[in-house]
């Protein structure tokens, strides 16, 4: 089905929220009454928002009638406003800055390249905690613009976004705890240690399908970077040396790594693999998402001992 041609926030609003579309549902956040105007509003007298929009797929290309979104969207909190046809910074800002509770917006495989995004426009996304900018193309410099102006930013995501390089900005976001920077092209750890000094309180780092070759860092200066990572995916990355598994330690509070798909272990079965990273990761108690018993831990370390006893002293690891 093809897409409808250009239609505004509030006219998909509308016509997707009107009462015939959707009950009206009862309580707190779950609807809103807005009474019609003396001049007659084009919109029906009550929509049924709830305090999360999906509208989605809908052909959005501008914000509509300001005052109509302020009435409406008073109480909504999360805003999905993925793959539609928004490509100019100015009219998100429109919709943004008249939602005042939002904290979850997703912008995803929007046209958003094709503008700039000035501080004065991102400045009304000074609330939102969650920001999804998948397949959006969004530069750094838009990047950089958007941590500027948003204080409080947690949750931050870039998939698909066709990254060769980060761009550092010229001061450091404290607040991002999760990055979700899957789907790109980052080969180089010169380029993911960058990540480290833009966001040094940064909790989660989502890395798969990046290819990343090596940790190619100190290990006292991967503590330094990445002092509060406790959780990293390195899913599909192009790892080959054990030596860089054994650099994931250097991480002080990091408990949670994947590692599917690496070709370090393709040689290996599926029990080798799990037994041996477990062995090498002493401090890591969540391996490809399932939880590190200490019976199996105690089980990976024996299996370790035992592979390499008879391998020649000079080649067996240090751990």
């Amino acid at each position: 089905m093809d897409q409808p041609s250009g239609r505004s926030f509030m006219q998909v609003l509308c016509e997707k929220y009107s009462p015939e579309n959707f009950p009206y549902r009862r309580g707190p956040g779950m609807g809103v009454h807005v009474p019609a105007t003396p001049q007659g509003s084009p919109m029906k007298d009550r929509l049924n928002l709830p305090s999360v929009l999906v509208l989605n797929s809908c052909g959005i290309t501008c914000a509509g009638d300001e005052k109509e979104i302020a009435a409406f969207c008073a109480h909504v909190s999360e805003l999905d406003l993925s793959d539609n046809r928004l490509e100019d910074w100015h009219e998100v800002s429109k919709i943004v800055s008249n939602v005042p509770q939002l904290e979850f917006l997703n912008l995803s495989s929007n046209p958003l390249n094709l503008s700039v995004l000035e501080r004065t426009c991102a400045g009304s996304f000074s609330g939102v905690r969650k920001l999804v900018l998948n397949n959006s193309k969004a530069s750094w410099e838009t990047v950089h613009t958007i941590l500027q102006e948003l204080p409080d930013l947690e949750e931050l995501f870039l998939c698909l976004n066709d990254y060769e390089t980060v761009s550092c900005p010229s001061i450091c976001c404290p607040s991002l705890k999760l990055l979700h920077i899957t789907d790109n092209n980052l080969q180089d750890w010169t380029e993911i240690r960058k990540l480290g000094v833009m966001f040094p309180s940064l909790d989660t780092l989502v890395l798969a399908n990046n290819h990343v070759n090596a940790i190619d860092e100190p290990d006292d200066s991967l503590a330094r970077l990445f002092p509060n990572l406790r959780s990293i995916s390195l899913h599909k990355a192009g790892l080959r040396s054990w030596e860089d598994i054994d650099k994931l330690n250097s991480f002080p509070k990091l408990e949670e790594v994947r590692l599917l798909g690496i070709p370090l272990l393709q040689p290996y079965t599926t029990e080798e693999r799990r037994k041996l990273v477990i062995a090498r990761l002493p401090s890591v108690s969540k391996l490809n998402g399932s939880v590190v018993t200490d019976g199996e831990r105690e089980d990976s370390e024996r299996f370790f001992i035992r592979y390499f006893v008879d391998v020649p002293q000079e080649e067996v690891p240090f751990r």
